[in-house]
């Protein structure tokens, strides 16, 4: 089954279109995430954007934007109504269909760690993801914002950062990444001016007045409407619905001479929420969805065959990418295409998963291989982003060179800047060499439980994998020569070294145990 979930980053920036929409811009990079809404408000200086998709997907999706965004937000230069302690300032993934908040939660953990070790920015847990009991609620991990935060971090233990440095980033800040179920933001407004009513009212349905639990609710006035209105987030409305809080709602205006006028939702429900709430509302006996006509049709459909898209097609996508590699450009070059190769490893490890999991003679390994499935997928998706990044460091090298050397003092930036490049086209290949290295642990679990029809396609997993690592090492190798931090080059040579032994040892492993099945 599709597996679904929502992201939900918010950004601090609300006056500036173009760098939204440069952020944005990673959404459209992976076909399994879609964008369903982007808000921007000045007044608050913030931009929230909803995406979903597959899971891995989006949790490699989110990364970019918030690496795009330590890029263009400068915090700085911030001033908005709206409280912020990052430039990406929170992220919380919710589970939509076939995920568990446990999964999301990982996914949190996941990006968290990314983030802090890669983007070197200081990142918090929070929601359902908390490491610590605080950190629940979002308001105690920002107080003190990205100002105050900036003298905490690093001196005060209740604010050390659950990945990345013990300082916050100079213009990025700190972000909190969490998982939270769905939240439905819904009002009720009454047909009346009476502000004192909404707000007992508010007070009353309310968890921390003693109302109903997972929901936070507040009386406002709207004087365009010359009414009165209940404000609710509802922060698990399998817990309390929309059914339940309307109808006491309705039943306490009721008691007070005043009627409800109508009642909204801001932006997206689950379309269990409003069919629990038709259910209620009907007295419906034995309900299920299934008898719904359009989620019975979408049921039939999935499980209904799939007719194959025409791998021509396919193999037509890669066109415009062999077409860049073959031309006199210098980037994309060799290390893209080794992380091309390691991806494939990635997708040929994922296919044995899946030609695996699922069959009932194996379904003893079906748990652990759908973990391995997973990691394999995100092996994959990080060596795709590597395709890109790669020639984009050799791309910052010349673009080093060219940087102006007239004066003492543009020469000192100059060379200065042709070293940081060269450093970051050194790590380039060396990720590219650890994901391969990664893809080959996975192949030494596959080849004792996954399903031996598909040993061959395995064996192609690991020798794409050895490309992967011979050819990225031989850029670490000529990027190394142009170096001068001996204790830097030390360091990524003998981490060259340590992956070329275990890539040695694990593939003579694993192809021997695949050429014993083969006999």
């Amino acid at each position: 089954m599709k597996k679904i979930v929502e992201c939900v980053p918010n950004f601090s920036e609300g006056r500036r279109p173009e760098v939204i929409e440069a952020i944005v811009e990673e959404v459209q990079t992976s076909s399994d995430v879609f964008l369903l809404g982007k808000e921007m408000d000045a007044d608050h200086n913030r931009a929230v954007i909803t995406l979903a998709g597959e899971p891995e997907a989006v949790k490699g999706t989110v990364f970019r934007m918030i690496k795009k965004a330590s890029e263009l937000i400068d915090l700085t230069n911030h001033t908005g109504e709206h409280p912020r302690m990052g430039a990406t300032d929170v992220v919380p993934f919710i589970p939509i269909e076939n995920v568990t908040v446990e999964e999301c939660i990982r996914l949190a953990q996941e990006l968290g760690q990314r983030v802090g070790d890669e983007l070197q920015i200081p990142v918090f847990l929070y929601e359902d993801a908390a490491t610590r009991p605080e950190r629940k609620n979002l308001a105690k991990v920002r107080k003190g914002q990205f100002e105050g935060l900036r003298d905490q971090i690093g001196v005060n233990p209740k604010k050390e950062p659950d990945y990345g440095p013990d300082h916050i980033h100079p213009t990025a800040g700190a972000t909190a990444i969490g998982a939270r179920f769905f939240l439905i933001a819904y009002n009720v407004n009454l047909d009346s001016q009476d502000l004192a009513l909404a707000k007992a009212i508010g007070k009353n349905i309310r968890e921390s007045s003693g109302g109903f639990p997972s929901v936070k609710a507040m009386g406002f006035e709207l004087k365009e409407k010359n009414c009165v209105q209940v404000s609710m987030n509802m922060t698990n409305y399998t817990v309390t619905s929309l059914s339940t809080v309307f109808s006491a709602i309705q039943q306490q205006a009721a008691e007070a001479g005043v009627s409800v006028s109508e009642s909204e939702l801001i932006g997206f429900v689950p379309r269990d929420a409003l069919t629990d709430t038709a259910a209620k509302f009907l007295k419906l006996t034995d309900f299920n969805s299934s008898q719904i006509l359009e989620n019975s049709i979408a049921q039939k459909m999935t499980e209904a065959p799939q007719e194959k898209t025409d791998l021509r097609e396919k193999v037509e996508q890669l066109s415009p990418f062999l077409k860049a590699l073959d031309s006199d450009d210098p980037t994309p070059g060799g290390g893209s295409a080794a992380a091309l190769s390691g991806a494939l490893a990635g997708a040929l490890a994922g296919m044995l998963c899946n030609v695996t999991v699922g069959k009932k003679k194996y379904q003893d390994v079906a748990e652990e291989l759908s973990v391995i499935r997973n990691r394999a997928q995100e092996i994959r998706l990080r060596l795709q982003e590597l395709i890109v990044e790669d020639s984009q460091a050799f791309d910052a090298v010349m673009a080093a060179f060219k940087l102006p050397k007239t004066t003492d003092e543009e020469k000192n930036l100059r060379s200065t800047a042709i070293q940081n490049a060269f450093k970051r086209a050194t790590e380039s290949p060396l990720d590219i060499m650890q994901n391969a290295l990664e893809i080959l642990k996975v192949t030494a679990t596959l080849v004792e439980k996954g399903n031996p029809n598909a040993m061959t396609d395995l064996a192609c997993a690991v020798h794409m994998a050895n490309a992967a690592i011979a050819g990225a090492a031989l850029n670490v190798k000529i990027n190394l020569n142009s170096i001068k931090d001996a204790e830097f080059a030390t360091q990524i040579e003998n981490d060259v070294l340590r992956i070329q032994q275990e890539a040695r040892d694990m593939t003579t492993t694993v192809l021997g145990q695949v050429e014993a099945k083969l006999r």
